[in-house]
């Protein structure tokens, strides 16, 4: 069972409920009547404590501080691929953050650093943006989206962290589609061996 799930392009509005039996969820729906496609949400498993985050920003994000070994911030973003985005605006988001974090999400860039064929403006946005906050990147070379036109594959989908968790995850991308045009990425403990570890639970009604 993992201990968040972070979803983009949810399609969801307020009218339509989200209830996963175990989890806890935190969500962020596109406008109505948007053109573009969107929405973001955390679900967080109800065996950890854990709490939202309130963010000032106008992108399609939503973060959950998660207490899974230690506190841990998770953010979840969508990009839409034609939106203009200024940098000060993903700079502020990072500010708000606590690390250490990690930031999931769509980000629909193109750049060789995490395994594309070429570069695009948003590729060489993203970068700037690791670059500038000295983040790491825990993507391999393993595509994450299927473009079903072109029947290509291609990288789009990023895992972002701070620096000290660097060395304490691993990223992996998932064989099975799921429905979806995109691949769900999953990140875990390098010590772990995929299995989770559960925090200890106590019948407090029994306590002498």
């Amino acid at each position: 069972q993992p201990v968040c799930i972070g979803l983009q392009e949810t399609f969801l509005t307020s009218n339509i409920p989200l209830k996963i039996r175990g989890y806890n969820s935190v969500r962020k729906d596109a406008a109505t009547g948007a053109i573009h496609s969107g929405g973001v949400c955390i679900l967080t498993s109800n065996l950890y404590p854990s709490s939202p985050l309130t963010l000032h920003t106008s992108l399609q994000a939503v973060a959950v501080q998660v207490h899974a070994r230690t506190l841990v911030t998770v953010c979840s973003v969508y990009l839409p691929p034609h939106d203009v985005i200024d940098h000060h605006v993903l700079d502020n988001l990072i500010d708000q953050l606590p690390a250490p974090f990690l930031l999931l999400g769509d980000f629909n860039g193109h750049s060789t650093l995490w395994g594309s064929d070429v570069n695009n403006s948003r590729g060489r946005q993203i970068e700037q943006l690791i670059s500038n906050n000295c983040l790491c990147l825990l993507n391999n070379d393993k595509k994450t989206y299927f473009h079903e036109p072109t029947r290509t594959f291609h990288s789009l989908d990023l895992a972002i962290c701070s620096p000290t968790l660097l060395p304490l995850l691993h990223f992996t991308v998932g064989s099975d589609l799921c429905n979806s045009d995109h691949f769900p990425i999953i990140v875990s403990y390098a010590d772990s061996g995929g299995a989770i570890q559960y925090p200890p639970r106590y019948l407090f009604q029994r306590a002498d």
